[in-house]
């Protein structure tokens, strides 16, 4: 079949079944892959076009009342069609309106062969950003002239779909073959096209020079580049002169790059410290160019000294803008070659070797799963790092990621055909050549306390981001346990005979009750299983009963509890503890039963490799759940450690989560880190609380000795570029009047919308006090114009939901924690910022909680040096939202008149750069506001 017919509907709706309408159609023929006739037809609904589809698509009811009913058309519809496949970007939504709207006219359904886009563009193009129409157009360099109308859409979806064809042209007869076995689980219906490009390939010779075919597997193989020794003969000054001065250099090689007076400080700041062997605290504010301050002096250190220095950052996000941006820019800049690395830990990178075996694999496959094969597939013809971060898999492909990562394999010994090909060793080798190894946070610790076998040997390190590294510090240290993680494992490990891990192995080697007791791990499993559910409902209920009266809700709306070793006591608590004993009873039997099961495989020499490793994984899976309830239940170790549960309300009554974390680091990072290190330097835009770097270094345990404090002040005009506003006529919520603060706030955020046309990001402390403030804005707001993108409450990640406020000329993003930071809106995108309350942590938090009670313990004042200084950082943070360029300007709306009524209000804005502020009645900030824009 060599006709293919794009269709795009607009509609009145999302759901054909609630009666919604189609309003207009087009389509887009592809004979012999040119696009050979295009065709578009408004209708007439016989309904109202609600406001919102009319702002999206320009289509009003008036544009419609002429056009005609769809049953006029429908024949013709159906003609077209005719032995054809159908094409659409989410074909189950065009194809499904289409075959509603046949049907209620008295036609028939139809039945064409189907393939989907945006299906397609996920499996041939795995790294594109976003699988939206609009993102993948502009991605591959497709013009959309018109988005959200039916022709011009469905126009750059035939587009769309040629790109695909070509992809697929330039895969190899391997990667084909693969993709053949799992299309049936597709919803595009691909076996013809798989299977024509079969037998064109099956006479081709030779694979593409660039990749490497090995046991039935594609991949590309990265070259290791040779590396020259660079002769450094400048001083550090005639370098920097070298790139800041030299003809305007900077300007050239950095699009969009402006002169900032505070990096060359900064990255002579950090050269010195390096030379004097200190550490360094620094605080470089919005606009300083911190990245390029502090590459500058490390490239320069590294080479000149021949020893390599590690650069750690908390976010993948700031990776990525290093090696993409700043790094190919300084290396235009520098004349002497340096070498730079990316190195995660394992999970991150895929194991050849294990993929290739999981391939074989497909008796548990489901479309996620297919999905996520198909998509690591091509990616491997296209990764030099073998890095998932470079592709966003489906949810659930994820799960089946983990048994695949390097972290998964086992001990890959040297002499084995896949050690050579390894993306980790690759990773791990190109790392210990290099001049700059560039690290996150969590693998920095996690190689801290372990001895340093992680990373390669380092003496000086530069921690980005490093408001963070108390935090990775404590999780890294600590534990987490959860019922889903804990179920699931155990249903992929499975029963005797239910086709999982466990049946696997003894369907391979024909095991009976004889050679290893089978029907004991039946028993055995069924237990653990019994009791594993009957633990996590208990403690479940626990945390209900414990929290009658004091409800507890993280910023995801779980319900949280601490425990407290000396109240957790009676009869409930007992029992519980009982079942965790039991509990790992039955799962220490279970390893048993693995153990004789390995001797007897052993023994009789016949135990495949895989397999092998198979069996040490789910032993070493089995004894980490017994190390973790034993530390959470039990154990209380030499270090004060903070324990605490969150329960779920909104699922079932068992999801739990368990977590375990040291209450204070500091001592740990001094004796494992600081002391051992030559040069640690800290920087971050939010260091400090009203100039003083005291809270960060005593919560990091740095003393004064070899220490370095700077704040390197932003370039920005922000007098010229802030207005903050405060409101002084707000109903102070301490007596109780939330309902009426969460309205009087709602009330302002559409005034101010209104004068902003939208643009408006809303910060949050409470993922509650979210909730009721969307609930009311929803009711309340003109959802024609505006759209509204709550956290938690619209699907999707953060960089989604970023996204798609990006998206909308009109948008209003409420946000709770993980907005207050990281998340970049330059220019007019977002004009106004609302922060609901200070960001103080809520007093009972868990962590929060301990740590204040080490504190008076030591006689010191909990508020004053944990609750303030951490609300100061994560307000600096929050503000730093707002401005983002020299150019950009905007308001700042303070909900909470703390920040001026209190004595520690001046902490606030004492600590934030000077900016004009307003106190005064909510109406006039308003006049006010619409003056200043």
């Amino acid at each position: 079949m060599n006709k293919f017919v794009v269709v795009d509907l607009e509609t009145t709706g999302h759901s054909p079944l609630k009666n919604d309408k189609i309003i207009e159609v087009g389509i887009v023929v592809i004979e012999n892959n040119e696009i050979t006739d295009t065709r578009t037809t408004l209708f007439n609904p016989k309904i109202p076009i609600p406001p919102f589809i009319s702002n999206l698509t320009g289509i009003s009811d008036r544009d419609v009342e002429d056009a005609p009913l769809f049953n006029e058309k429908a024949d013709k519809i159906v003609d077209i069609f005719k032995n054809s496949y159908i094409i659409a970007h989410n074909v189950k939504f065009d194809l499904g309106f289409l075959n509603t709207e046949l049907a209620a006219n008295g036609r028939d359904r139809l039945t064409n062969p189907v393939l989907d886009t945006v299906e397609l563009s996920r499996i041939l193009f795995p790294q594109a950003p976003s699988y939206k129409l609009g993102q993948l157009a502009e991605h591959l360099d497709i013009h959309h002239d018109d988005p959200h109308r039916a022709l011009s859409d469905a126009y750059v979806t035939a587009k769309l779909f040629l790109k695909l064809m070509d992809k697929l042209k330039t895969l190899p007869y391997e990667t084909i073959a693969q993709l053949l076995k799992l299309e049936k689980l597709f919803i595009s219906d691909l076996h013809e096209i798989l299977s024509n490009r079969i037998d064109e390939l099956a006479f081709a010779t030779t694979a593409p020079e660039e990749l490497t075919i090995y046991q039935g597997l594609a991949f590309k193989e990265a070259t290791e580049t040779k590396i020259e020794t660079p002769n450094l003969n400048q001083s550090f000054g005639e370098y920097l002169d070298g790139i800041y001065e030299t003809n305007g250099s900077m300007e050239k090689q950095m699009k969009g790059y402006e002169k900032r007076t505070g990096q060359r400080e900064m990255s002579e700041l950090i050269f010195d410290s390096f030379q004097a062997n200190s550490h360094a605290l620094i605080e470089a504010e919005t606009g300083t160019g911190k990245s390029l301050a502090y590459l500058i002096p490390a490239i320069f250190e590294a080479v000149k000294s021949n020893q390599r220095l590690i650069i750690s950052t908390y976010t993948t996000q700031l990776q990525s803008q290093l090696l993409e941006e700043e790094i190919p820019a300084l290396r235009r800049l520098i004349a002497i070659p340096f070498q730079v690395a990316l190195l995660k830990g394992k999970s991150h990178y895929i194991s050849l070797e294990k993929f290739a075996y999981e391939l074989h694999d497909s008796s548990n496959d489901n479309y996620d799963i297919a999905l996520t094969k198909a998509m690591l597939l091509i990616w491997l013809t296209e990764t030099d790092t073998g890095d998932i971060d470079e592709i966003q898999l489906p949810s659930s492909g994820y799960f089946f990621y983990h048994k695949i990562s390097t972290d998964a394999e086992g001990k890959v010994e040297p002499f084995s055909p896949w050690y050579s090909k390894s993306f980790y060793q690759k990773a791990r080798r190109k790392a210990q050549k290099a001049d700059i190894v560039i690290t996150n946070h969590a693998l920095l610790c996690t190689d801290m306390f372990n001895d340093y076998q992680f990373l390669p040997a380092y003496e000086k390190v530069i921690i980005d981001e490093a408001h963070h590294f108390e935090e990775t510090a404590s999780h890294h240290y600590g534990m987490k346990l959860d019922y889903n993680n804990i179920q699931f494992t155990f249903n992929q490990i499975g029963r005797t005979h239910d086709g999982k891990l466990f049946s696997k192995l003894v369907s391979s080697y024909s095991l009976t009750d004889v050679d290893v007791p089978l029907e004991k791990w039946d028993h055995l499993f069924d237990q653990a299983k019994y009791e594993i559910d009957d633990l996590f409902q208990s403690l479940y209920q626990y945390v209900v009963s414990q929290h009658k009266n004091n409800k507890l809700l993280s910023d995801i709306g779980r319900l949280q509890y601490r425990l407290d070793e000396e109240k957790e006591t009676g009869q409930t608590w007992d029992a519980i503890q009982e079942m965790v004993t039991r509990l790992t009873f039955f799962i220490r039997d279970l390893i048993h039963v693995l153990a004789l099961m390995e001797q007897h495989l052993t023994k009789k020499k016949i135990m495949d490799k895989y397999d092998k490793e198979e069996l040490d994984g789910i032993t070493n899976t089995f004894e980490d759940f017994i190390d973790r309830l034993e530390l959470f239940f039990f154990i209380e170790g030499n270090v004060p450690h903070v324990k605490w549960i969150e329960i779920d309300t909104k699922g079932t009554k068992n999801v739990v989560y368990l977590y375990r974390e040291p209450a204070e680091v500091s001592e740990l990072l001094a004796n494992d880190f600081f002391q051992s290190k030559k040069s640690v330097i800290l920087t971050s835009a939010t260091l400090t609380m009203k100039n003083s770097f005291d809270y960060i270094q005593k919560r990091l345990g740095l003393i004064t000795d070899r220490l370095i404090t700077k704040k390197i002040a932003s370039p920005f005009s922000y007098k010229n570029q802030v207005q903050l506003l405060v409101p002084n006529d707000f109903p102070d919520i301490k007596y109780g009047n939330i309902d009426d603060f969460i309205y009087a706030t709602c009330e302002a955020i559409l005034s101010l919308a209104e004068i902003t046309e939208g643009r408006m990001l809303v910060l949050f402390t409470s993922y509650d006090m979210l909730k009721k403030s969307y609930t009311l804005l929803k009711e309340t707001i003109d959802t024609g114009k505006y759209v509204l993108i709550g956290q938690g409450i619209t699907s999707g990640s953060r960089s989604r939901l970023k996204k798609n406020f990006q998206t909308f000329d009109h948008a209003i993003l409420l946000g709770t924690s993980s907005f207050w930071e990281g998340v970049d809106i330059p220019g007019d995108d977002l004009s106004c910022l609302v922060i609901v309350r200070l960001p103080f942590q809520p007093p009972n938090h868990p962590v929060f909680e301990a740590k204040s009670n080490l504190l008076k313990e030591a006689g010191k004042n909990a508020f004053m040096d944990l609750s303030l200084p951490n609300a100061v950082i994560k307000f600096k943070q929050g503000f730093g939202r707002l401005i983002r360029s020299s150019s950009d300007r905007g308001i700042v709306f303070i909900c909470d008149a703390r920040i001026i009524k209190t004595r520690y209000g001046k902490y606030f804005t004492d600590s934030i750069p000077d900016v004009p502020i307003s106190f005064n009645s909510t109406q006039e900030l308003l006049d006010k506001a619409e003056e200043w824009f």
